[in-house]
Protein backbone atom coordinates (compact mmCIF):
# COMPACT_ATOMS: atom_id res chain seq x y z
CA UNK A 1 0.00 0.00 0.00
CA UNK A 2 2.91 2.26 0.71
CA UNK A 3 4.44 1.75 -2.70
CA UNK A 4 1.08 2.61 -4.04
CA UNK A 5 0.71 5.88 -1.73
CA UNK A 6 4.10 7.33 -2.97
CA UNK A 7 2.99 6.57 -6.29
CA UNK A 8 0.05 8.42 -5.91
CA UNK A 9 1.88 11.25 -4.84
CA UNK A 10 4.19 11.25 -7.87
CA UNK A 11 3.39 12.93 -11.22
CA UNK A 12 4.51 11.22 -13.94
CA UNK A 13 6.21 13.35 -16.72
CA UNK A 14 4.43 11.74 -19.55
CA UNK A 15 0.93 10.32 -19.53
CA UNK A 16 0.49 6.45 -19.94
CA UNK A 17 -1.94 4.82 -22.13
CA UNK A 18 -4.34 2.42 -19.88
CA UNK A 19 -2.95 -0.40 -18.48
CA UNK A 20 -4.78 -3.48 -19.84
CA UNK A 21 -6.38 -4.58 -16.86
CA UNK A 22 -8.03 -0.22 -17.51
CA UNK A 23 -8.74 -1.31 -20.60
CA UNK A 24 -11.09 -4.40 -19.84
CA UNK A 25 -12.55 -2.69 -17.08
CA UNK A 26 -13.89 0.19 -19.70
CA UNK A 27 -14.78 -2.75 -21.48
CA UNK A 28 -16.77 -4.02 -18.93
CA UNK A 29 -18.31 -0.87 -18.03
CA UNK A 30 -19.27 -0.62 -21.94
CA UNK A 31 -21.08 -3.71 -21.71
CA UNK A 32 -22.98 -3.05 -18.60
CA UNK A 33 -24.05 -0.04 -19.74
CA UNK A 34 -25.63 -1.31 -23.07
CA UNK A 35 -27.14 -4.06 -21.09
CA UNK A 36 -29.01 -0.99 -19.19
CA UNK A 37 -30.07 0.34 -22.80
CA UNK A 38 -27.57 3.66 -21.86
CA UNK A 39 -27.89 6.28 -24.87
CA UNK A 40 -25.51 7.35 -26.81
CA UNK A 41 -24.47 10.39 -25.15
CA UNK A 42 -24.13 8.58 -21.43
CA UNK A 43 -21.80 5.78 -23.10
CA UNK A 44 -19.61 8.31 -24.90
CA UNK A 45 -19.75 10.91 -21.79
CA UNK A 46 -18.77 7.46 -18.92
CA UNK A 47 -15.98 5.95 -21.17
CA UNK A 48 -14.30 9.16 -21.38
CA UNK A 49 -14.35 10.08 -17.84
CA UNK A 50 -13.33 6.56 -17.12
CA UNK A 51 -10.53 6.60 -19.58
CA UNK A 52 -9.31 10.02 -17.68
CA UNK A 53 -9.25 8.03 -14.72
CA UNK A 54 -7.96 4.96 -16.55
CA UNK A 55 -4.76 7.10 -17.58
CA UNK A 56 -4.16 9.12 -14.66
CA UNK A 57 -3.86 5.95 -12.58
CA UNK A 58 -2.02 3.75 -15.25
CA UNK A 59 0.69 6.54 -14.86
CA UNK A 60 0.80 5.66 -10.87
CA UNK A 61 1.01 2.13 -11.22
CA UNK A 62 -2.56 1.89 -9.94
CA UNK A 63 -4.74 -1.10 -11.06
CA UNK A 64 -8.35 -0.89 -10.90
CA UNK A 65 -7.91 -4.15 -8.53
CA UNK A 66 -5.26 -2.15 -6.13
CA UNK A 67 -7.30 1.06 -6.22
CA UNK A 68 -8.76 2.74 -2.90
CA UNK A 69 -10.99 5.69 -1.68
CA UNK A 70 -8.04 7.34 -0.50
CA UNK A 71 -6.30 7.17 -4.19
CA UNK A 72 -9.50 8.16 -5.45
CA UNK A 73 -9.47 11.24 -3.28
CA UNK A 74 -6.13 12.28 -4.16
CA UNK A 75 -7.98 11.92 -8.27
CA UNK A 76 -11.05 13.99 -7.97
CA UNK A 77 -8.54 16.49 -5.72
CA UNK A 78 -6.63 17.08 -8.82
CA UNK A 79 -9.66 17.27 -11.15
CA UNK A 80 -10.79 20.29 -8.55
CA UNK A 81 -6.80 22.00 -8.91
CA UNK A 82 -7.24 21.72 -12.70
CA UNK A 83 -10.05 24.24 -12.39
CA UNK A 84 -12.63 21.35 -13.32
CA UNK A 85 -16.49 22.57 -12.20
CA UNK A 86 -18.37 21.02 -9.35
CA UNK A 87 -20.84 20.16 -11.91
CA UNK A 88 -18.22 18.18 -14.20
CA UNK A 89 -16.20 16.44 -10.78
CA UNK A 90 -20.27 15.31 -10.08
CA UNK A 91 -20.27 13.72 -13.18
CA UNK A 92 -17.21 12.12 -13.37
CA UNK A 93 -17.69 10.74 -10.10
CA UNK A 94 -20.87 9.28 -10.88
CA UNK A 95 -18.87 7.19 -14.15
CA UNK A 96 -16.41 6.19 -11.71
CA UNK A 97 -18.57 4.89 -9.26
CA UNK A 98 -20.22 2.72 -12.38
CA UNK A 99 -17.07 1.03 -13.52
CA UNK A 100 -16.10 0.11 -10.20
CA UNK A 101 -19.19 -1.20 -9.22
CA UNK A 102 -19.19 -3.45 -12.22
CA UNK A 103 -15.52 -4.52 -10.80
CA UNK A 104 -17.01 -5.35 -7.31
CA UNK A 105 -19.66 -7.32 -8.98
CA UNK A 106 -17.31 -9.13 -11.22
CA UNK A 107 -15.43 -10.22 -7.86
CA UNK A 108 -12.14 -8.48 -8.80
CA UNK A 109 -13.06 -5.45 -5.79
CA UNK A 110 -14.31 -6.61 -2.44
CA UNK A 111 -16.15 -3.24 -2.45
CA UNK A 112 -16.54 -0.23 -3.93
CA UNK A 113 -14.38 2.61 -3.02
CA UNK A 114 -16.30 5.24 -4.80
CA UNK A 115 -19.07 5.07 -2.75
CA UNK A 116 -17.16 6.47 -0.04
CA UNK A 117 -16.44 9.43 -1.62
CA UNK A 118 -19.04 12.33 -1.31
CA UNK A 119 -19.95 14.56 -4.46
CA UNK A 120 -18.46 18.26 -4.52
CA UNK A 121 -21.59 20.95 -3.75
CA UNK A 122 -22.77 22.09 -6.57
CA UNK A 123 -24.48 25.70 -7.06
CA UNK A 124 -28.46 25.47 -7.30
CA UNK A 125 -29.07 27.06 -10.40
CA UNK A 126 -32.57 27.14 -11.93
CA UNK A 127 -33.15 26.68 -15.59
CA UNK A 128 -33.26 29.85 -17.95
CA UNK A 129 -36.57 29.36 -18.88
CA UNK A 130 -38.65 31.77 -21.68
CA UNK A 131 -41.51 33.63 -21.71
CA UNK A 132 -44.88 33.07 -23.74
CA UNK A 133 -43.64 36.27 -25.64
CA UNK A 134 -40.40 35.32 -26.38
CA UNK A 135 -41.69 32.16 -27.85
CA UNK A 136 -43.80 33.47 -29.80
CA UNK A 137 -41.63 35.52 -31.37
CA UNK A 138 -39.16 33.24 -31.94
CA UNK A 139 -41.26 31.00 -33.85
CA UNK A 140 -43.43 33.62 -35.81
CA UNK A 141 -40.16 34.87 -37.04
CA UNK A 142 -39.21 32.01 -38.55
CA UNK A 143 -40.10 32.23 -42.17
CA UNK A 144 -41.07 28.89 -44.17
CA UNK A 145 -40.13 30.01 -47.90
CA UNK A 146 -36.80 27.01 -48.14
CA UNK A 147 -36.83 23.50 -46.48
CA UNK A 148 -34.37 24.57 -44.41
CA UNK A 149 -36.91 27.21 -42.89
CA UNK A 150 -39.71 24.75 -42.99
CA UNK A 151 -37.75 22.16 -41.13
CA UNK A 152 -36.32 24.56 -38.88
CA UNK A 153 -39.89 25.91 -38.04
CA UNK A 154 -41.70 22.48 -37.84
CA UNK A 155 -38.75 20.92 -35.38
CA UNK A 156 -38.89 24.22 -32.96
CA UNK A 157 -42.46 24.13 -32.80
CA UNK A 158 -42.37 20.53 -31.89
CA UNK A 159 -39.54 21.12 -29.11
CA UNK A 160 -41.62 23.70 -27.58
CA UNK A 161 -44.78 21.79 -28.06
CA UNK A 162 -43.88 18.54 -26.45
CA UNK A 163 -40.85 19.28 -23.99
CA UNK A 164 -38.56 16.70 -26.10
CA UNK A 165 -34.76 16.52 -25.89
CA UNK A 166 -32.08 17.27 -28.99
CA UNK A 167 -31.23 13.56 -29.27
CA UNK A 168 -35.47 12.39 -29.14
CA UNK A 169 -35.84 15.45 -31.81
CA UNK A 170 -33.20 14.24 -33.98
CA UNK A 171 -34.04 10.49 -33.40
CA UNK A 172 -37.77 10.72 -34.58
CA UNK A 173 -38.38 9.06 -37.78
CA UNK A 174 -41.67 9.64 -40.29
CA UNK A 175 -43.81 6.93 -38.64
CA UNK A 176 -43.02 8.91 -34.75
CA UNK A 177 -45.93 11.11 -35.93
CA UNK A 178 -49.32 10.12 -35.19
CA UNK A 179 -51.38 12.81 -37.16
CA UNK A 180 -54.87 11.43 -35.93
CA UNK A 181 -54.27 10.74 -32.23
CA UNK A 182 -51.86 14.02 -32.39
CA UNK A 183 -49.48 12.36 -30.51
CA UNK A 184 -45.23 11.53 -30.64
CA UNK A 185 -43.97 8.30 -30.01
CA UNK A 186 -40.82 9.50 -28.35
CA UNK A 187 -37.60 6.89 -27.81
CA UNK A 188 -35.99 8.68 -24.58
CA UNK A 189 -33.24 7.96 -22.16
CA UNK A 190 -32.44 4.50 -20.56
CA UNK A 191 -34.69 2.60 -23.73
CA UNK A 192 -37.79 4.12 -22.30
CA UNK A 193 -41.11 4.89 -25.15
CA UNK A 194 -43.38 7.34 -24.16
CA UNK A 195 -46.07 9.09 -26.19
CA UNK A 196 -46.42 12.93 -25.98
CA UNK A 197 -49.24 15.10 -27.24
CA UNK A 198 -48.10 17.59 -29.68
CA UNK A 199 -50.24 20.86 -30.10
CA UNK A 200 -51.93 22.06 -33.36
CA UNK A 201 -49.37 24.65 -34.46
CA UNK A 202 -46.87 22.06 -34.36
CA UNK A 203 -48.89 19.55 -36.22
CA UNK A 204 -49.46 22.27 -39.18
CA UNK A 205 -45.70 23.34 -39.04
CA UNK A 206 -44.56 19.33 -39.59
CA UNK A 207 -47.36 18.44 -42.34
CA UNK A 208 -46.36 21.71 -44.09
CA UNK A 209 -42.65 20.86 -43.89
CA UNK A 210 -43.58 16.97 -44.76
CA UNK A 211 -45.56 18.34 -47.64
CA UNK A 212 -43.34 20.88 -48.96
CA UNK A 213 -39.91 20.96 -47.97
CA UNK A 214 -38.48 17.42 -46.72
CA UNK A 215 -38.44 15.67 -50.38
CA UNK A 216 -37.14 18.52 -51.70
CA UNK A 217 -34.29 17.76 -48.76
CA UNK A 218 -33.74 13.89 -50.14
CA UNK A 219 -30.71 13.08 -51.53
CA UNK A 220 -29.91 10.40 -54.37
CA UNK A 221 -27.86 8.45 -51.24
CA UNK A 222 -30.43 8.70 -48.84
CA UNK A 223 -32.95 6.87 -50.80
CA UNK A 224 -33.57 5.12 -47.61
CA UNK A 225 -35.37 8.40 -46.61
CA UNK A 226 -38.47 7.18 -48.03
CA UNK A 227 -39.58 4.10 -45.53
CA UNK A 228 -41.49 4.51 -42.16
CA UNK A 229 -38.45 4.22 -40.20
CA UNK A 230 -36.92 6.95 -42.25
CA UNK A 231 -35.97 10.33 -40.45
CA UNK A 232 -38.05 12.70 -39.66
CA UNK A 233 -35.61 15.82 -39.76
CA UNK A 234 -33.75 15.99 -42.41
CA UNK A 235 -30.15 18.26 -43.29
CA UNK A 236 -29.08 19.83 -47.01
CA UNK A 237 -27.63 16.62 -47.91
CA UNK A 238 -30.69 14.26 -46.72
CA UNK A 239 -29.41 12.62 -43.81
CA UNK A 240 -30.63 12.65 -40.21
CA UNK A 241 -29.87 15.43 -37.88
CA UNK A 242 -27.53 15.64 -35.18
CA UNK A 243 -28.13 17.38 -31.73
CA UNK A 244 -25.02 20.04 -33.01
CA UNK A 245 -27.41 20.32 -36.11
CA UNK A 246 -30.15 21.19 -33.64
CA UNK A 247 -28.28 23.39 -31.20
CA UNK A 248 -26.46 25.19 -34.30
CA UNK A 249 -29.98 26.18 -36.43
CA UNK A 250 -31.56 27.48 -32.98
CA UNK A 251 -28.93 29.39 -32.17
CA UNK A 252 -29.05 30.97 -36.06
CA UNK A 253 -32.64 32.15 -34.86
CA UNK A 254 -32.29 33.43 -31.36
CA UNK A 255 -29.18 35.13 -32.74
CA UNK A 256 -31.47 37.28 -35.04
CA UNK A 257 -33.57 38.56 -32.01
CA UNK A 258 -31.24 39.15 -29.85
CA UNK A 259 -31.38 42.70 -29.79
CA UNK A 260 -35.02 42.71 -29.18
CA UNK A 261 -35.16 39.71 -26.63
CA UNK A 262 -31.53 39.92 -25.26
CA UNK A 263 -32.29 36.31 -23.37
CA UNK A 264 -32.97 34.61 -26.70
CA UNK A 265 -29.58 34.99 -27.72
CA UNK A 266 -28.67 32.12 -24.63
CA UNK A 267 -31.46 29.95 -25.64
CA UNK A 268 -30.51 26.58 -26.47
CA UNK A 269 -32.31 23.32 -26.71
CA UNK A 270 -33.01 22.49 -23.40
CA UNK A 271 -34.17 25.70 -23.10
CA UNK A 272 -37.27 25.10 -25.20
CA UNK A 273 -37.52 21.40 -22.70
CA UNK A 274 -37.87 23.92 -19.19
CA UNK A 275 -40.12 26.24 -20.99
CA UNK A 276 -42.82 23.72 -21.71
CA UNK A 277 -42.36 22.11 -18.79
CA UNK A 278 -42.59 25.44 -16.48
CA UNK A 279 -45.34 26.78 -18.85
CA UNK A 280 -47.50 23.88 -18.36
CA UNK A 281 -46.75 24.09 -14.47
CA UNK A 282 -47.90 28.02 -14.72
CA UNK A 283 -51.19 26.59 -17.00
CA UNK A 284 -52.30 24.30 -13.64
CA UNK A 285 -50.88 21.07 -14.75
CA UNK A 286 -49.63 18.75 -12.14
CA UNK A 287 -46.05 17.72 -11.20
CA UNK A 288 -46.83 13.85 -11.76
CA UNK A 289 -48.18 14.71 -15.51
CA UNK A 290 -45.19 17.01 -16.25
CA UNK A 291 -42.74 13.77 -15.12
CA UNK A 292 -44.07 11.51 -17.44
CA UNK A 293 -44.55 14.05 -20.11
CA UNK A 294 -40.58 14.86 -19.98
CA UNK A 295 -40.04 11.43 -19.41
CA UNK A 296 -38.02 11.56 -15.91
CA UNK A 297 -37.83 8.22 -14.24
CA UNK A 298 -38.39 10.10 -10.67
CA UNK A 299 -40.42 13.08 -9.76
CA UNK A 300 -37.51 14.59 -8.08
CA UNK A 301 -35.59 15.43 -11.54
CA UNK A 302 -39.18 17.24 -12.01
CA UNK A 303 -39.35 19.08 -9.14
CA UNK A 304 -36.73 21.67 -10.07
CA UNK A 305 -39.82 23.49 -12.13
CA UNK A 306 -41.27 23.91 -8.82
CA UNK A 307 -38.79 26.35 -7.83
CA UNK A 308 -39.16 28.29 -10.97
CA UNK A 309 -42.43 29.17 -10.60
CA UNK A 310 -41.62 30.32 -6.93
CA UNK A 311 -39.05 32.50 -7.92
CA UNK A 312 -41.70 33.93 -10.68
CA UNK A 313 -44.54 34.30 -7.81
CA UNK A 314 -42.24 35.88 -5.46
CA UNK A 315 -40.81 38.81 -8.25
CA UNK A 316 -44.27 39.16 -8.96
CA UNK A 317 -45.19 39.41 -5.14
CA UNK A 318 -42.55 41.99 -4.69
CA UNK A 319 -42.78 44.18 -7.61
CA UNK A 320 -46.97 44.38 -6.82
CA UNK A 321 -47.85 44.17 -3.36
CA UNK A 322 -47.33 47.50 -2.01
CA UNK A 323 -46.12 46.61 1.63
CA UNK A 324 -43.75 43.87 -0.13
Amino acid sequence: MAANLAAVVATPSEPAAPSPAWERAITELEAHLARRAASRNTLAAYRSDCRQLADWATARGIEPTTLDARMLRRYVASLTADGQAASTVARKLAAMRVLLRVQTESGRLPHNPAELLAAPKRPRTLPRVLAREEVELLLERIPERTPLEQRDRAMIELAYASGLRAQELVDLDLASIDFDAETVRVEGKGGRTRLVPVGEHALLAIDRYRARGRDRLLSESASAAHGADAPLFLSKSGRRLSTSDVRRRLRTWTRLLQAREPALAQAHPHTLRHTFATHLLEGGADLRSIQELLGHATISTTQVYTRVESVRLRAAYSNAHPRA
